[in-house]
């Protein structure tokens, strides 16, 4: 019986704690119940939209204000609260454009579309844009629009007042292709972005960077490749061995490495994209003949193989308008706003003075009027040090589909400002063209999280035509300026006329040093002829000398032929004298 009760009474407590929770949770729910109604009740006599998405009326009427500025502005697009409230427009200030951004989101969720949308106002405003079209539907802003029944309900809904129009474009081109030709010398590039370019480690970095001084030092104009596989060919041969002991720090394998990795690089059709003459950034920052700011596209078909290129060359550019541009500090309106796409190439595997050098390059090139804007998927692609001078940004949807993708969206969250959303479900949800907005304000400060729906491009959503791009091309005032490429001397000559003078040199070392050899042979010959000829004077000398004279008188001495006729006839007489007197031995 004790068990029995024992088991009653737990069960009897767990029925009162259960009947205690459900009373508090329909407590909790009545209380919210009431307080949403109360909000819209407030909402509906302010005027407000009645609550139907994650924000209340007050903060709704909060983002608003926030984001109505008294400068010039572009247009992102309006505030999504499960409905679109068409009364709260998201902007950003024109001032506040070279505070830099960033502009993120998964394949298709319109990234593209949102870069163009503000390229366009940009440009309408008198501001030149810079920016890459990597896959080519960014050409489409040299056409206007087209519109269409969903596309007008889009855009009214979000008060928009579309209208189609094209920007004025001018188009480039890396290497082949239809455009105005980008080329770089490759003493303007430097080592450390062709460091980056080529994959070398921080040891052939460093010897690179040597080798560019020794041909600086020694006026070698670095132009092309060649010139470079010309100066590093030198500093590994015979000739130019003591003068690479000279500068230091470069062993023969590593030059060789480094020339290897040139030769490779020049095979694979990078010997287009540097040269002279080499392109003048200030070319960038033009006016139309109508005050509009000139839309300057990068065509990239050509190089899609080869995205450590494309990336790096951009930074060139970059860091060439930090270079050359004056100090002017903060200005109504940007000088120039650079749109760099594929911005997670620049930072892959990139050495700590290249990451130096983005992020010194970032947080000074403001005061020189240019605003950067960089494109990729995820915020976690860009180095924390450059992440943290983007002072706005437009962040799509992101997805959730392997562990990584979860990480990242922790990540990207994390970024944010505190909200009343709970942005790791929210950027999961966000619609196509539908993006999380915060930006730097005209008094420096992030403006609160807004959920937008962003505004549609005047212009042609796709490709331009082939003829549209070619005419731009064909009447563009760069044309004659950067179309035909030159060959000035450079390292390349001047190393070659060197390697012809010390050959000849060598030649004529060589032709002097046989000639001295010869005129000793000759000078040894004619002294052993005369040794000769003396000996030969001294010989015939002692056989034409005549007989010496004696006193006393001697029988010369007889010849052979006279001792053999003496015997002979003495023989010849004896034996007839003994014939005739019968006297011979028997």
């Amino acid at each position: 019986m004790v068990d029995h009760d024992t088991e009653l009474e737990k069960l009897r407590a767990a029925a009162e704690a259960a009947q205690a929770a459900l009373a508090a949770a329909e407590k909790a729910a009545a209380e919210k119940a009431a307080a949403k109604q109360a909000a819209e009740k407030a909402g509906a006599e302010k005027g407000a939209a009645p609550v139907d998405g994650p924000l209340p009326p007050t903060d709704v009427d909060a983002i608003a204000a926030a984001y109505a500025f008294e400068g010039e502005v572009l247009e992102i697009g309006a505030l999504v609260n499960g409905s679109v409230v068409q009364d709260a427009q998201v902007r950003i200030p024109l001032a506040m454009l070279n505070r830099h951004g960033l502009i993120a989101g998964a394949t298709g969720t319109g990234k593209t579309r949102t870069l163009q949308g503000l390229a366009e106002q940009l440009a309408e405003k008198g501001v030149p844009v810079f920016a890459a079209d990597i896959k080519g539907d960014l050409s489409g802003v040299a056409v206007p629009g087209e519109a269409s029944e969903k596309l007008r309900a889009r855009t009214a809904q979000i008060g928009q007042d579309w209208q189609p129009k094209a920007s004025a474009t001018e188009f480039f081109v890396l290497g082949e292709g239809e455009g105005i030709p980008l080329r770089a010398t490759v003493s303007g590039f430097g080592p450390l972005l062709l460091s980056k370019v080529l994959g070398l480690n921080q040891t052939q970095e460093s010897s690179l960077r040597l080798v560019f001084h020794y041909a600086d030092e020694n006026g070698l104009a670095l132009v092309d490749l060649e010139d470079l596989r010309a100066v590093l060919t030198f500093l590994t041969s015979d000739a130019g061995k003591p003068e690479l002991k000279g500068i230091g720090g470069i062993s023969t394998a590593t030059a060789g490495v480094i020339l290897r990795e040139l030769s490779a690089f020049a095979a694979d059709g990078a010997d287009a994209f540097f040269g002279e003459p080499e392109f003048d950034v200030t070319d960038l920052i033009r006016l139309a003949d109508d005050g509009r700011g000139i839309l300057n596209l990068l065509e990239l078909p050509g190089v899609q193989n080869k995205p450590a290129l494309f990336s790096t060359f951009l930074m060139y550019l970059l860091a060439e308008l930090f270079e050359v541009l004056p100090e002017v500090g903060d200005l109504d309106k940007p000088k120039l706003v650079f749109f760099f796409d594929e911005a997670h190439l620049l930072f892959a595997d990139a050495s700590d003075d290249f990451l130096d050098s983005i992020t010194q390059t970032v947080r000074l090139i403001r005061s020189k009027g240019i605003g950067v804007f960089f494109i990729t998927q995820t915020p976690k692609d860009i180095a924390g040090d450059v992440l943290a001078q983007l002072g706005s940004r437009v962040q799509h949807a992101l997805r959730a589909f392997t562990p990584n993708d979860a990480k990242a969206l922790k990540a990207t969250v994390s970024t944010y400002p505190t909200s009343g959303y709970d942005l790791e479900r929210v950027l999961q949800d966000l619609g196509t063209g539908e993006a999380i907005v915060t930006v730097m304000s005209e008094r420096g400060a992030p403006t609160p999280v807004a959920w937008t729906r962003v505004r549609a491009p005047q212009g042609l959503m796709s490709p331009a035509p082939a003829t549209t791009i070619t005419a731009a091309v064909n009447g563009s005032a760069l044309r004659d300026k950067y179309a035909a490429r030159v060959d000035p001397e450079s390292a390349r000559e001047i190393l070659a006329a060197k390697m012809d003078a010390a050959h000849a040199a060598e030649a004529r070392a060589a032709d002097e040093k046989a000639a001295a050899a010869a005129r000793k042979d000759e000078a040894a010959a004619l002294k052993a002829k005369q040794k000769a000829d003396r000996e030969y004077e001294k010989m015939l000398r002692e056989i034409t000398r005549p007989p010496r004279t004696r006193t006393t008188t001697r029988r010369a001495p007889a010849s052979p032929l006279d001792d053999l006729l003496g015997s002979s006839a003495q023989k010849l007489v004896s034996g007839v004298v003994r014939g005739l007197f019968g006297i011979g031995r028997r």
